[in-house]
């Protein structure tokens, strides 16, 4: 019996910590068209936050073999596929911010803050922000890579 209650724990607490983390895969959402756009793998290194894309939804003219088209330097028509989209965010307890975020449909890069819902730990709210100006999208989290 308490075997199974302390595995029964773990069980719950590495549930816990899974849900309260943002590290893992997010499908990123079209704005325009509501539509599955991207998946993004988060991860943590030395203590910061990052983010890259690992898989584009088959749709629009290239799909996964999208180029940055609208990136400037060294991202100018480079693969989008496994692209550094968010770099350098630091935890401040409640969220992580003072990073960055490219939108590699425009090109643009964004200061960015990233927190998971309070309501639903498999919804990640991401804002980029310029100047006083600011988007909010919601990503959703997923176990996996989709496979084709």
């Amino acid at each position: 019996m308490s075997k199974f209650l302390i595995f029964s724990f773990f069980v719950l607490l590495n549930g816990l910590v899974r849900s309260q983390s943002c590290t893992g895969y997010w499908i990123t959402i079209d704005d325009a068209t509501g539509l599955k756009k991207s998946v993004v793998e988060l991860y943590k290194k030395e203590g910061k936050l990052y983010g890259k894309v690992v898989y584009i939804y088959k749709r629009g003219k290239d799909g996964p073999n999208s180029k940055c088209t609208e990136c400037s330097g060294k991202l100018f028509n480079q693969p989008i596929m496994g692209m550094l989209v968010l770099r350098n965010m630091s935890w401040d307890g409640s969220r992580w911010e003072g990073g960055t975020i490219l939108d590699p449909d425009n090109g643009k890069t964004y200061d960015c803050t990233i927190w998971l819902n309070a309501n639903n730990h498999d919804r990640l709210n991401v804002r980029g922000y310029i100047g006083p100006f600011f988007r909010t999208q919601e990503w959703i989290r997923i176990e996996s890579i989709p496979k084709d």
